[in-house]
């Protein structure tokens, strides 16, 4: 290799290689560093900075920044340019609206149906034809709100707590549900469980569905109830209080299934194991025997 020969550090090709390559020494590099391909600095320049024509791009072994000369733009590109930057920097925004506009509307839509659900197909159609349409727009939304929030509450920990409090007077009840044959020795409340890992995606959908829940308690239920509205309240409540009533029962016996679990020892583990090879031993011999 000739000593004039340039070396482009990013394809690692030769002068000689190609004559009619447009060379560049755009740093303060010196060596075989100094020389590079104006079509290699092109790409090079390409990858650092993405797809974007802003931003400074330095030398990598020098830190030199390069100097980098744009064309002049005529005015229907310049003017393109400036609506691709505006609409760059609003799009967050207006995806941020869109998304909220829809959250909104499927919230007005499910309060609708919700509201025709409870208290008829007719007869919610007729109040909410007659309501104000502001009250309608900020009233409707309210409703899946108000029911993932009651959701959240978790009345079942309370009567789980005030059974605990009372649970010495109730350990011959706690024995004979778990026929164990004894009761329970009295915990202190702190060594109680603490209540369920909320569940995003559980309490959301519980909500949801719970007006089409009661709906259908209330019509099995209460057939005898002739308003719509009335039998709806009184399934959800009769809904809320057997499922709370088995939460409940099903936590309390978990609690206790967990409280009467032993641990052996290690030397009564190993006498078991003992007895047991012996036994086998037994066994084959008795085969073996006949």
């Amino acid at each position: 290799m000739e000593a004039a020969d340039r070396h482009c550090w990013v394809c690692f090709a030769l002068e000689s290689e190609d004559r009619t390559a447009e060379w560049v020494s755009p740093c303060r590099c010196s060596g075989s560093t100094k020389w590079i391909h104006q079509s290699c600095l092109q790409r090079w320049l390409d990858e650092k900075q993405k797809g974007s024509s802003t931003g400074s791009v330095n030398c990598p072994q020098c830190g030199t920044e390069y100097h980098i000369v744009f064309p002049k733009l005529g005015p229907l590109v310049y003017f393109l340019q400036q609506v691709d930057r505006v609409l760059s920097k609003i799009s967050p925004f207006a995806a941020a609206g869109i998304v909220v506009g829809t959250v909104y509307w499927s919230a007005v839509t499910y309060g609708a149906v919700t509201v025709m659900q409870v208290v008829g197909h007719k007869k919610g159609l007729d109040v909410m034809e007659r309501a104000d349409p502001l009250f309608l727009l900020m009233g409707l939304p309210t409703i899946p709100v108000m029911l993932v929030l009651g959701k959240m509450i978790r009345w079942e920990d309370y009567v789980l707590r005030m059974w605990h409090k009372y649970s010495s007077k109730l350990q011959a009840l706690n024995a004979l549900l778990l026929g164990i044959g004894r009761p329970l020795p009295h915990m202190p409340l702190e060594s109680y469980p603490q209540s369920d890992h909320l569940s995003v995606s559980r309490t959301l959908c519980g909500a949801l569905v719970f007006p089409s829940i009661a709906n259908l308690v209330g019509r099995v239920m209460f057939r005898g109830v002739n308003s719509s509205l009335q039998r709806t309240i009184l399934g959800g409540i009769a809904f809320i209080a057997i499922k709370g009533s088995l939460k409940v029962y099903y936590k309390q016996q978990q609690y206790n299934i967990q409280n009467n679990r032993r641990i052996l020892n290690y030397h009564t583990v190993q006498e078991e194991d003992t007895l047991v090879t012996i036994d086998n031993d037994d066994s084959g011999n008795e085969d073996n025997v006949t």
